[in-house]
């Protein structure tokens, strides 16, 4: 380790400033462009000891677990408390840019969909149980150490309300030292808790725990392993007002607000299409709603949630007829043969992207297709496929769903 004082030049991908040196660039953690800071050099990685000079962007954390100067920070859920909103957005946004730009694309990017405090219903923590006490919050950035959380601002204010509940929950549950997960959603009915990484229940401690949940408020369903333990009442999620009971520990979007400016932008760019194909369709985010205006077949490869969907489309009103399939889209994607019937299709990959999808899709006659994707890098990827299909990039709108990190969320609209 070496001591030594570096100028930051700009912002990494991940949110690190980065210096530069005669040996390579040096990432430093907290760090802010145009920033002089004093720092404990382990090869390419920087630790700040002292600000030298600080950047007017610099802005003191919402959160106590991040740290009170902005450099000292524990909790390893927010990398980016100590920027200002100005620069922060122009940050994320850039990101969604230079990834274009990477595979030679260079349409309009929109100014960043901002997310705010307090937004988060679905949050993942880590816990552990010690000799004195049941852990719960975030691991430290780089590290399997806990931080105990008591307080987070990026998160629904039910969801740190229930924080001794979830707590109760995970002491129930843990059968040994060791670390595992709890995801919590907020839903319409309570609070959703999947627990993995438990070892299998005695029965004695699974009547222990169902026992323990149905003392307390404010719990929907908790499930271990992907198996409902116990569900006091059916957990319900809203779709454009359509309602859906999800999987355990099924895919939602992080924030309702994300989730509706994806939905709007998928709405309005399908128009007045009659029959869709939503590719990756999950439990229904863009189906439901999409099936208000045309006939969909909404295709997954999770069971789970492909049912989820299906029973929420055969139990709404005022819906055109929703069919969905079971497919693997890595392994099988629809073929150019199968997309003659569609005028539009969306597609909302993981963050793998839809590499093989896209080429039969760039071979199709779709009329309109819309891109949604939580990695930059993987759409452009995608995008110039379809772009060198003979598709047009009409808009590009980075949206922000993870509030003081470096994700960024992407809806990209092409037309033939």
């Amino acid at each position: 380790m070496s001591a030594e004082t570096v100028t930051i030049q700009k912002l990494g991908a991940l949110g690190d400033g980065i210096a530069n040196s005669p040996d390579g660039p040096i990432y430093v953690p907290f760090a802010l462009p145009g920033e002089t800071v004093a720092i404990a050099r382990v090869k390419s990685h920087g630790t700040i000891m002292s600000i030298a000079t600080a950047s007017p962007d610099r802005q003191k954390p919402s959160c106590r677990h991040f740290g009170p100067d902005g450099v000292n920070g524990t909790c390893g859920g927010c990398t980016l408390q100590h920027l200002t909103d100005a620069p922060y957005r122009a940050f994320k946004r850039q990101l969604v840019i230079d990834a274009l730009k990477s595979k030679g694309l260079t349409p309009d990017v929109g100014e960043l969909v901002a997310a705010h405090p307090g937004e988060r219903r679905r949050v993942v923590f880590a816990a552990r149980r010690t000799e004195k006490d049941m852990l719960i919050g975030f691991n430290q950035a780089e590290s399997h150490h806990i931080v105990a959380i008591e307080e987070c601002p990026i998160s629904s204010a039910a969801v740190i309300a229930r924080l001794p509940a979830i707590k109760a929950i995970g002491a129930a549950l843990a059968t040994s030292a060791e670390a595992f997960r709890i995801s919590v959603l907020e839903t319409l009915s309570g609070l959703d808790l999947a627990v993995d990484g438990v070892k299998k229940l005695s029965d004695q401690q699974r009547r222990k725990a169902i026992e323990t949940v149905l003392t307390l408020r404010g719990i929907a369903r908790v499930s271990l392993n992907g198996e409902i333990l116990v569900e006091p009442v059916k957990p319900i999620v809203e779709f454009g007002g359509i309602n859906v009971s999800p999987p355990p520990g099924g895919f939602t979007q992080a924030t309702k607000q994300a989730e509706d400016a994806m939905a709007e932008l998928v709405v309005a760019h399908v128009g007045k299409a009659k029959r869709i194909a939503d590719l990756f369709a999950g439990a229904g985010t863009f189906s439901l709603r999409l099936a208000r205006i045309g006939r969909v077949h909404a295709v997954e490869g999770e069971d789970k949630a492909l049912a989820a969907l299906d029973h929420a489309a055969r139990n709404a009103q005022g819906l055109k007829p929703v069919t969905v399939e079971k497919r693997d889209l890595f392994r099988r994607p629809l073929m150019t043969a199968e997309l003659k019937v569609y005028d539009a299709v969306v597609f909302d990959p993981p963050r793998a992207g839809a590499e093989f999808q896209c080429k039969e899709l760039a071979r199709s006659s779709v009329k309109k297709f819309v891109a949604v994707s939580c990695n930059p890098l993987t759409l452009a990827r995608d995008l110039a496929i379809l772009v060198e299909g003979g598709y047009r990039i009409t808009s590009v709108t980075p949206i922000d769903q993870f509030l003081w990190t470096s994700h960024v969320e992407v809806v990209a609209t092409l037309e033939k």
